[in-house]
């Protein structure tokens, strides 16, 4: 999903190395003969493996924080669903014209109005896609900003004026001011996924466009879009009414008219609540390149080595090799070391990396730990104690087997870019046990190592607790993280480690992927009691390619996990989005304040190719897959 910011401490940094290296060596020897090759000639059906527990569960591409991973879009969702603007344009996060269903947007003098023309692109109905559909996102957008995952507080639609549709491929957007040109194309328009006006019904069966949402002026329709909103929602098995209710309609989604109505360059045909899909060409996709393989199917795995032996047993034509089944690792942490001996002879492995920083939320408003946790995680110097026991550089050479860079601010620093600072690319909080302990204790703490520290000294002066943690407050919290993941098991059982010499209780429990951000969602009051969570992905920058923040540190905004709330960030996001003010200012702001605890970020997979298959690589930073591209070996 999109999202993911030190002097070593003698004996425990000692320690924990010795550790760790034991863990890479056990994992890194492999037995047994080399792997069976795929069968690749001529070859029609292309499997391609899903990450361990991580499997698409939400069809409609309009989503809240809960569905909105790159498992449900990217990997899924865009297979059928093209939105209005593509981005990834081979190993960068570029705009990308040729593959977009918009032409280039063009911007008044004064950025205060940008038209966008739309390609001949059609539906598999036989309907065009028009300015309509365009205005049918808008208009459910309109009515139902809090339940997109993309939405923050003054974006769009908050800064959309007016939209005048000029011809059935034409289109003016009015704004309230002017904007950055750059941020609104790569932040703004980029969400807009065009809907058919086959989805425009409240009822199954119902007449295209009855349900008025689509056909009307921009903002007119607010009620007429609510009901269509819930429908379709409900359709995809999410209810409004009943956010934590399980989706009972995934065994709906292949047999289900309405999501037959694609126009990217597949359909589905099969899928399960286990995570198996199974596609087949759209015949109508009006794409610069049509499918030749006759059949595209995504195939889970409840556990790395299941998925490994799939790849040994010739089963499976895309897939990756898990960490834990390196056996040398590399020098170069953007370069492939030696492939696994079992896969060598039958695969290519490249390293994918992701425009994306890795970090996990504190919930700021939890009421967690006594009802104290969201006062504690407020304080800027406890969030330092616990950033300065993260040990990056050790856990990307000893457990990411090379395979790792730094997160350590809200900007990527891989792949190469020209937004990143000097400052964030150097780390402001390196490992230092020793600082992380002093700080806790002048801030009114009894650190109590290898146990749970408490509060002496509650108040709000520099040597107390701070406000609104009490006296005998306890440094205890729970941290689910997800399952299926050998590498990142050992690395949160490190960072567990490393927050106990300084006497922070962290209890891990491991769920599912999509049951942490299920429930690690901006919440307020007394049910609000999660306390951390790490998915393990943090965050990728799509569809806010221009890595700004305001999807996910601005204030209210609908994908900022833990709540996080500061003027002075609030500011430096809005001078980047509405000038073109550089992102220094806002990054190196965010990389001290640490709204969020920034993790190593691993490489995202390294990706095994069956030899004999084309098309798949150079591999999207985006994690988009371009199946319609995949050609066999005849």
């Amino acid at each position: 999903m999109k999202s993911e910011g030190r002097f070593k401490g003698g004996f425990r940094a000692a320690a924990l190395i010795i550790v760790l290296a034991t863990g890479v060596i056990a994992a890194g020897c492999s037995s047994g003969s080399s792997g069976t090759a795929p069968t690749t000639s001529g070859q029609t059906v292309a499997t391609w493996a899903e990450l361990s527990g991580s499997q698409p569960n939400y069809i409609f591409p309009f989503m809240g924080f809960n569905f909105f991973s790159v498992y449900n879009t990217e990997q899924f969702q865009f297979l059928m669903y093209r939105p209005l603007l593509w981005f990834g344009q081979g190993t960068t996060p570029d705009l990308n014209p040729s593959l977009s269903i918009a032409q280039t947007p063009t911007y008044s003098a004064n950025g205060q109005t940008v038209t966008l023309n739309l390609k001949n692109y059609k539906w598999s109905d036989g309907q065009p896609v028009t300015t309509q559909n365009v205005m049918f996102w808008m208009n459910m957008l309109h009515a139902q900003k809090s339940n997109w995952a993309g939405y923050s507080p003054g974006a769009m639609p908050d800064d959309i004026q007016s939209i005048t549709v000029n011809s059935p491929t034409q289109m003016t957007m009015t704004l309230t001011g002017s904007v950055n040109s750059y941020w609104f194309t790569y932040n703004e328009l980029s969400q807009i996924t065009p809907m058919p006006n086959a989805w425009d019904i409240t009822a199954s069966g119902g007449a295209a466009n009855s349900g008025g949402c689509a056909a009307a002026p921009y903002g007119s329709a607010d009620a007429a879009c609510t009901a269509v909103y819930t429908f379709l929602s409900k359709q995809a098995g999410y209810d409004p009414a009943n956010p934590k209710a399980a989706n009972n309609s995934l065994s709906t989604y292949a047999s289900n008219p309405l999501w037959q109505v694609v126009d990217g360059p597949f359909h589905l045909t099969k899928f399960d609540a286990s995570g198996n899909v199974t596609m087949e060409p759209n015949p109508s996709y009006s794409g610069p390149t049509k499918p030749t393989i006759k059949q595209f199917q995504e195939v889970p795995f409840t556990a790395e080595s299941a998925e490994f032996n799939s790849l040994v047993n010739g089963k499976v034509d895309v897939g990756y090799l898990p960490l834990s089944d390196v056996t040398e690792p590399t020098k170069n942490p953007l370069k492939a070391g030696p492939n696994n001996p079992r896969l060598a002879g039958n695969y290519t492995m490249d390293p994918l990396y992701s425009w994306a920083i890795n970090y996990f939320p504190e919930n700021f408003n939890s009421t967690g730990d006594g009802g104290a946790a969201g006062s504690i995680f407020k304080q800027l110097y406890f969030r330092q104690a616990l950033q300065l026991l993260v040990d990056q550089p050790l856990y990307n050479q000893k457990i990411n087997k090379g395979y790792g860079v730094g997160t350590y601010g809200p900007v990527p620093t891989t792949p190469a870019n020209s937004f990143v600072s000097a400052e964030v690319t150097n780390n402001p909080y390196p490992y230092n046990p020793a600082k992380a302990i002093s700080l806790l204790k002048d801030h009114g703490w009894k650190v109590v190592a290898s146990g749970t520290s408490t509060c002496e000294t509650p108040g709000t002066a520099a040597n107390e607790c701070g406000t609104g943690v009490p006296a005998g407050a306890k440094l205890d919290f729970d941290l689910p993280y997800a399952s299926g993941n050998d590498s990142f098991t050992q690395l949160m059982n490190a960072e567990k480690s490393s927050w106990a010499s300084a006497g922070i209780t962290v209890n891990l429990q491991q769920q599912s992927f999509n049951t942490i951000i299920g429930n690690a969602v901006p919440c307020s009051g007394s049910g609000c009691t999660w306390e951390m969570g790490n998915w393990g992905a943090g965050w990728i920058f799509a569809p806010d390619f221009y890595p700004t923040g305001e999807s996910i540190f601005q204030t209210g905004a609908n994908s900022n996990a833990g709540s996080y709330s500061d003027t002075v960030n609030d500011s430096n996001i809005q001078a980047t989005t509405a000038t073109q003010t550089p992102l220094t200012q806002y990054e190196n702001y965010l990389a001290e304040q640490l709204p969020v605890i920034y993790q190593p970020n691993a490489v995202t997979q390294l990706t095994e190719v069956a030899k004999g298959l084309t098309g798949v690589l150079p591999q999207s930073p985006l994690q988009n897959i371009y199946p319609e591209n995949w050609r066999f070996s005849s």
